[in-house]
């Protein structure tokens, strides 16, 4: 559903903001001009809300044509995401990537917003270094419920980057290089604080990390294999209630491995156990894992073990047999 942003009015210091249906915002100019900030460069702004006027919440959900890290200040509205709503604490940091929407709870009251958005468009990135690396920062892909909740260090510090990137786009001519470098220097703390973050969080990550070994476990007791196929990181993120990057980073930082590995062990123990506790022919337990062709399973099994399914089976039952 597209529509459009009607002009700002400002009526007794007060901006108003009028939206039909949902908004696509493609640029930073356009989100400058709904929230009544200044452009200072159409690749990358830096709006301090604390400096505008009480806006209008009377807002539908927005997609996004540009990076956006928002540090939410004092609350105001729910953040509408989905089919859902989130409550925000002070602090958070919340981010979003080209495509995404988003927006804020439409309650038809003004609110004095406080905190902080750096934004920036890709093309800002091309021929950088970031360019490459930007999908390295995977919380940009992390659900909205799954915000970052920096230190007050932490925070001051984000903060006083933003404020050299505004410096430096209020400057005659603006250094988008060394621009690029500060957001750069934001996105790894941000990615540091995420750390910081999973590691104070055992009892969570360990509650996350043993409904996944249960989930790995029963998805092979079940039928799911033969109607769904193989077990992905996508399936249990879903299951988990989490975003697919967020769990991946939650299971690597707690164990060390990804859960494509931890998935890999739990499919390889139980074709084990399949060739050694059962005699079903290979098709059948290659059927019973998810693999829609018993040559793939084959295949798969000799890279894991150096040896077919089939010799496995017969050297193990062997030394079974001999003790």
């Amino acid at each position: 559903m597209v529509s459009f942003i009607a002009k700002v009015q400002f009526k007794d210091n007060y901006h108003v903001i009028i939206y039909m249906e949902q908004v696509k915002i493609s640029d930073i100019r356009s989100y400058n001009e709904m929230v009544g900030a200044e452009t200072l460069h159409p690749l990358v702004g830096m709006v301090d809300f604390n400096k505008l006027p009480p806006i209008l919440f009377n807002t539908p959900q927005r997609m996004f044509g540009y990076y956006a890290i928002y540090l939410k200040g004092k609350k105001y509205t729910k953040l509408h995401y989905g089919d859902s709503f989130y409550d925000y604490s002070e602090g958070a940091l919340v981010f979003f990537a080209p495509g995404q929407v988003a927006g804020s709870e439409a309650d038809g009251l003004y609110h004095q917003v406080q905190g902080h958005v750096l934004m920036f468009h890709p093309d800002l990135l091309a021929g950088t270094p970031l360019q490459s690396m930007i999908s390295q920062y995977t919380y940009f892909s992390y659900n909205i419920n799954e915000a970052l909740f920096p230190s007050e260090r932490e925070k001051l510090l984000i903060v006083n980057i933003f404020e050299k990137i505004d410096d430096e786009l209020h400057t005659a001519s603006p250094d988008l290089i060394i621009i690029t470098d500060y957001i750069k220097v934001v996105l790894d703390y941000c990615l540091h604080a995420y750390d910081r973050q999973f590691h104070a969080m055992p009892m969570v990550n360990n509650d996350v990390l043993t409904r996944f070994e249960q989930l790995c476990q029963t998805y092979y007791e079940s039928k799911l294999p033969i109607d769904q196929g193989l077990l992905t990181v996508q399936y249990c993120a879903d299951q988990l209630c989490l975003s697919v990057n967020y769990f991946s980073d939650l299971i690597r930082k707690t164990t060390g491995l990804s859960p494509q590995k931890h998935i890999l062990r739990h499919t390889l123990l139980k074709a084990k156990e399949l060739l050694l506790a059962t005699s079903h022919r290979i098709n059948e337990i290659a059927y019973a894992l998810g693999f829609q062709q018993p040559q793939n399973f084959t295949n798969w099994f000799k890279k894991q073990e150096g040896v077919s399914p089939n010799v496995y089976r017969a050297q193990n039952t062997t030394n079974l047999n001999s003790k």
